[in-house]
């Protein structure tokens, strides 16, 4: 992968590899660490072995890094437990729960949109509009799916160890909040970030 990376690609390489060592140091659970953050080094992963056959835009790389650093502190600290949102939860807006998982599952859906609406405009004969809207969308909302899948798999599987991964918080509709939330974060992230997609793709070298 390292051969030709950009001076921003390897900026951004280096800031995940920075917080991804402040996330593995000591973090809360370790069991619940490797579940979050194993997306990001599935991403990494990823993007490595496809990097020199297809180098995605600039835009598209920073919304990984962005995620992975949201799946990162997820991660130390657990959903249920990130300091900013126990604060804010505690002294200041009152709410009834720390809602750093609210924003994990709306950068479950805003982050991605960009990736897959990336790919379907360069390898398929989608062409921006409608369609491409609503298959974005659903690709959005069908990761989000999976992923409450992986996470009843893993409570039924683990019990108790699960409780830090679930980050339900006693909402019996937590499920139900994920989801749509990471729809709301799709429905933005198209809605606000396209154009300024098309113009970070339209930097890329023709293949």
């Amino acid at each position: 992968m390292t051969a030709g990376l950009t001076n921003r690609h390897w900026a951004m390489l280096g800031v995940f590899a920075a917080a991804l060592a402040w996330s593995a140091w000591h973090p809360k659970d370790e069991f619940t660490w490797v579940l979050e953050v194993l997306p990001a080094l599935i991403g990494i992963s990823i993007i490595a072995a496809t990097y020199t056959r297809f180098r995605l835009s600039d835009l598209a790389y920073l919304a990984i890094l962005l995620h992975s650093m949201v799946l990162m502190v997820g991660g130390h600290y657990t959903y249920a437990e990130v300091p900013l949102f126990n604060w804010l939860r505690d002294d200041h807006i009152g709410l009834v729960r720390n809602d750093y998982d609210r924003l994990g599952h709306f950068a479950q859906g805003f982050f991605p949109a960009i990736i897959a609406r990336e790919i379907l405009l360069r390898r398929s004969p989608l062409k921006p509009g409608k369609w491409l809207f609503f298959i974005v969308t659903c690709i959005c909302l069908a990761i989000s799916a999976c992923y409450e899948l992986i996470e009843w798999r893993v409570a039924v599987s683990t019990g108790d160890e699960s409780v830090a991964f679930l980050a339900t918080q006693g909402d019996p509709w937590d499920t139900q909040w994920d989801m749509a939330t990471a729809l709301v974060g799709a429905l933005i992230s198209l809605i606000l970030m396209s154009r300024i997609h098309d113009r970070s793709m339209a930097k890329l070298r023709p293949s």
